[in-house]
């Protein structure tokens, strides 16, 4: 029987000459028109885009919550369900028999420069420090905050947010992309994803539409790895230096200031912009390979010098519970508690004092301490026992605020930042299998963020649980805990050397994922094109740079403590259309494999 062959006729209007030359005049234009508006926005009303940007991010997690977190769960059994199946994961990305273009170090040493870097040095420590003391259990009473007991719940949570969800939610992007680019010779662009469902229209306005918010969602998720990145890149020059202009030191620990993280960013996207006119094959190459050793260095001091004994002891207790707990933790959502909801759930004594008792008990950050003391006039006059019950009907609450502020914040800057490293992943990995593509960017980048996580994080939670620290790691800012923790376990020469180490890692994972990503924006302004020119990476970057720099001033008006809060609010809405587009690829992806599987017994070659 004859098989209809796949839609491959995929054109994308480039604009013959001018400025925009081999370039989409429409996504181009669209893409900059919003990101500009955007800091235009935040330049000039700072407090009302911090203010809008909040609201409406919290509407959207109260709506869309159990979406974010049921996607992502069926975006790892899809993966797991075609690497598993012998048709489609032995297929080569390629013509059969092709080498791959990089070796399996340089591959490797890419993927885990540009698809995590920056987050592993702020929260390999950060991470495991604080879901030890706030996760599911510790906020239903099973376990108590930062205790031994806590430490399994603590990672558990650590490696849903690393492990094998996080990275499938790379490769559903990145494997649709290099499919369609290599077996069907398609253009490395975002629409040629959904081509297999929508076909013809891909051409025009639709595939316009799905471009540009591959590029939106880029630029915020990046935006925020680098946000995060800078932050600690000025908190390790303070441990270096000690300058105080860098800092703002009004809080109970001295965190980077406005002046700061302005002067970082322009320094580090100085930096990418040169590096992104050098091209993936040697800038971000030779950038990659040496953040592979400076992290393997860092990485060995803590084997030597840390607590790897109760990091191993942890690693394999943890990845036990995390593969437990797999389906539980894949589709276990939450919903918002109404304020009718927790007052029906309220003893009788404590119903007059609902309005009272509400805000302290579904804090998802609070404690049964802090909840008590927060109380006043009659309410706080109420019997212990009451007021245990009234925590208690308030749990559903604290549930979903903190799925919403860990989890969800989670999976939306993975999906914001997945159109990047999907097509970065897709970029390089030409000549290998389906198979290979999924077990190499799932679960090979995943167990070796388990063993940061353990190993830099369990020092961390040793040095705390023996007494050493005093909570000293516990009571610093997220980007400074690292240096922390590495003042709390060298001393001397070796301290400052491994700092400035870690300030270096810290500026080349910098500037691996800006320059990367610029890299990226531009490829799909070009309809796929993997060269691009120079002066649109220039002009991206500069884009970049001034996103960044208005959202974190906007973050910090109204004497805003968290200069990241605008940035996150935007890449949590920017990432919401894009999960819906992602939803989308796994149908197409599961429609392609099945019909090409069809022409192959057939006898009708796939084009």
């Amino acid at each position: 029987m004859s098989i209809k062959q796949p839609f491959t006729d995929l054109q994308i209007k480039k604009s013959a000459g001018g400025f925009y030359e081999g370039h989409s005049v429409e996504i181009a234009i669209l893409s900059k028109a919003i990101m500009v508006a955007l800091v235009i926005w935040a330049l000039v009303w700072p407090a009302n885009a911090n203010g809008v940007l909040g609201s409406l991010n919290w509407r959207l997690l109260e709506d869309f919550n159990g979406f974010y977190i049921v996607i992502v769960g069926l975006f790892s059994f899809f993966l797991l369900v075609i690497a598993i199946l012998p048709r489609t994961g032995s297929r080569v990305m390629g013509v059969p028999g092709e080498a791959p273009e990089f070796s399996t170090f340089s591959w490797f040493s890419m993927m885990f420069g540009a698809g995590l870097g920056v987050g592993l040095m702020v929260f390999a420590t950060a991470e495991p420090l604080g879901l030890w003391g706030s996760n599911p259990l510790v906020l239903a009473g099973d376990v108590v905050a930062n205790s031994e007991d806590a430490v399994q719940s603590g990672y558990r949570y650590t490696f849903l947010h690393y492990g094998f969800h996080a990275w499938a939610i790379y490769v559903v992007t990145g494997l649709s992309l290099a499919y369609y680019a290599y077996t069907r010779g398609m253009p490395l662009t975002i629409r040629t994803a959904l081509t297999p469902l929508f076909g013809r229209l891909m051409n025009g306005f639709l595939g316009h539409v799905v471009d540009v918010l591959g590029v939106v969602a880029t630029i915020l998720g990046v935006s925020v790895t680098i946000g995060f990145g800078v932050s600690q890149f000025i908190d390790g020059l303070y441990a270096i230096t000690g300058m105080q202009w860098m800092m703002d030191t009004s809080g109970d620990a001295p965190a980077p200031g406005t002046v700061g993280l302005i002067t970082g960013l322009v320094v580090i996207m100085g930096l990418s912009i040169i590096s992104a006119v050098s091209g993936v094959g040697r800038g971000v190459k030779y950038l990659s390979n040496l953040n592979l050793v400076l992290s393997i260095i860092l990485l060995l001091t803590f084997v030597v010098f840390g607590s790897f004994l109760f990091a191993m002891t942890t690693y394999a207790s943890a990845f036990a519970d995390y593969i437990l707990h797999y389906v539980s933790l894949s589709f276990g959502a939450f919903g918002p508690q109404s304020p009718a909801e927790f007052a029906a759930a309220l003893p009788p004594e404590a119903a007059p004092f609902a309005d009272a008792l509400r805000t302290g008990a579904t804090n998802a950050w609070g404690s049964f301490d802090a909840f008590k003391s927060g109380l006043e006039g009659d309410a706080a006059a109420l019997p212990e026992n009451v007021l245990a019950a009234a925590y208690a009907a308030g749990e559903p609450g604290r549930q979903f605020g903190w799925q919403a502020g860990w989890t969800t914040f989670y999976w939306a800057w993975w999906i914001a930042f997945s159109p990047f490293v999907g097509l970065f992943l897709a970029r390089i990995s030409k000549g290998r299998s389906v198979r290979e593509f999924i077990i190499g960017c799932v679960i090979a980048p995943a167990l070796v963020c388990f063993a940061w996580m353990t190993i830099l994080g369990g020092t961390a939670i040793d040095l705390e649980l023996t007494g050493g620290a005093d909570g000293a790691i516990i009571g610093a800012s997220n980007t400074a805990k690292l240096f922390v923790t590495l003042g709390q376990m060298l001393s001397g020469g070796f301290l400052s050397a491994i700092t400035v180490m870690c300030v270096v890692l810290i500026l080349t994972f910098l500037v691996t994922s800006a320059d990367s990503g610029i890299l990226v924006m531009n490829t799909i302004m070009s309809g796929g094109a993997q060269q691009t020119g120079i002066k649109h990476r220039i002009v991206w970057g500069v884009i970049l740079t001034l996103v960044i720099g208005t959202l974190l001033i906007a973050g910090k008006t109204n004497g805003g403590a968290d200069p990241m809060e605008a940035l996150k609010s935007a890449m949590i809405i920017g990432a919401l259309p894009f999960t819906m587009v992602m939803g989308l690829m796994c149908i197409a992806l599961g429609k392609a494999l099945y019909r090409d599987g069809l022409r192959e017994r057939a006898v009708v070659p796939a084009e």
